[in-house]
């Protein structure tokens, strides 16, 4: 049996008030409000995760809102208001597992664009898929691509942070993690640029092959 693969493993000190709300609106376990902590794991093979989340919730209080289970991917979220206790989980899922933070695999970017002045036409296209808020006609547009996926709420959330952007869609598993925020031009940039900042402090292991788009 191949051994375990820890792709992700991200602590959020205070999850922001759109990311929070964009997990309550599409996840279906127990949903975070603003500022808790959380932690996002995700694992090879994807079955495992179900262990995973076994393993976090017998150990500590911690709440579960995204268990997504793919034949190659498995990814978990946990949050709680106490910090300790979201460390703990993750203490007890690396434990679980066999492996330290340090052996998680290093992220990277692979699409980092903005659109600028978004036409109406385009922005019906992409609000019909959205579940998170709109984009308006002239907005900027920016659109962010990373793998390992889970690590695209750090990218979110960082972003968040930094600027006055609407959160339109986020998709944090499968083989890319997908983000897509709008906004006036010069808060989409300095968005973007806390996004990437964000991943490329992330420590790891450089990953022997990323899947070849």
């Amino acid at each position: 049996m191949a051994a375990t693969v820890l792709r992700t493993y991200c602590f959020l000190d205070a999850l922001q008030p759109q990311q929070a709300t964009f997990i309550g609106k599409t996840a279906r376990g127990f949903l975070p409000v603003p500022y808790q902590a959380s932690l996002w794991v995700e694992i090879a093979p994807g079955i495992a995760i179900n262990q995973v989340t076994d393993a976090a919730l017998k150990a500590t209080s911690v709440q579960p809102a995204v268990q997504v289970v793919e034949r190659a991917y498995g990814l978990l979220e946990v949050h709680h208001h106490d910090k300790g206790e979201v460390l703990q989980a993750g203490a007890t899922i690396l434990k679980h597992l066999g492996v330290e933070e340090t052996q998680r695999l290093k992220p990277r970017v692979l699409t980092n664009q903005i659109i600028r002045g978004v036409e109406a036409y385009q922005t019906q296209i992409i609000n019909r898929s959205s579940a998170g808020m709109m984009v308006l006609p002239g907005q900027s547009l920016f659109i962010f691509e990373c793998e390992p996926a889970g690590y695209v709420v750090l990218a979110a959330n960082e972003a968040e942070k930094a600027a006055h952007v609407n959160l339109v869609n986020v998709t944090p598993y499968g083989a890319f993690g997908r983000l897509y925020m709008a906004g006036p031009e010069a808060e989409i940039d300095a968005a973007a640029a806390a996004a990437t900042a964000a991943l490329n402090a992330v420590t790891g292991k450089e990953p022997e092959k990323f899947v070849d788009r």
